[in-house]
């Protein structure tokens, strides 16, 4: 599971099942806002039905996918570049770019986000928070708890991007 010939260590086990588990949830809520959207619709336009709970449902999934997304896209190098210059580097130059991106931007602004919202999701944890509206979801508390999992997510990420005998085989990753 990793290149050359060094074995799996428990941290990289865990930084590959927690991609894989982030990745299925993942799936699970693309499939959950596209269903639930499409229920909406159907209830609305063809039935004339409005349900407030699955508006916050779309709501929910699609707040959490976009968040826990970030480490899937990292893992996966799928994520967006403002690197113009990226096609004509060398595969040493990229790794350098990367790791300067990573120290300078991921990392510091990641581990604001944390420190940031920490407050936020410890006092919704303790109102047990749910929808603004009246009749709406209960757990938004749930959902908000997605930020800080997803910077910590992104954190680990990126110490395996900047260990490369961290980094695991990409035959994992699909």
């Amino acid at each position: 599971m990793v290149t050359g010939q060094q074995k799996p260590t428990n941290f990289i086990r865990l930084l590959q099942l927690l991609h894989m588990v982030t990745r299925n949830i993942c799936i699970f809520l693309l499939a959950g806002v596209f269903l639930l959207q499409l229920m909406v619709v159907l209830l609305r336009y063809v039935f004339g039905i409005g349900f407030l709970e699955l508006q916050d449902g779309v709501a929910y999934a699609f707040a959490a996918l976009v968040v826990l997304g970030l480490p899937v896209a990292l893992k996966q190098d799928a994520h967006v570049r403002v690197d113009v210059f990226r096609s004509s580097q060398s595969p040493r130059m990229k790794l350098l770019i990367d790791r300067f991106g990573h120290l300078f931007f991921l990392i510091p602004v990641f581990a604001m986000i944390i420190l940031n919202v920490w407050p936020d999701i410890v006092y919704s944890w303790s109102i047990h928070e749910g929808s603004s509206e009246t009749g709406g979801l209960p757990g938004l508390f749930l959902v908000k708890s997605c930020l800080p999992l997803a910077a910590i997510l992104m954190l680990l990420q990126s110490l395996a991007i900047w260990f490369p005998a961290l980094k695991a085989d990409k035959s994992d990753e699909h």
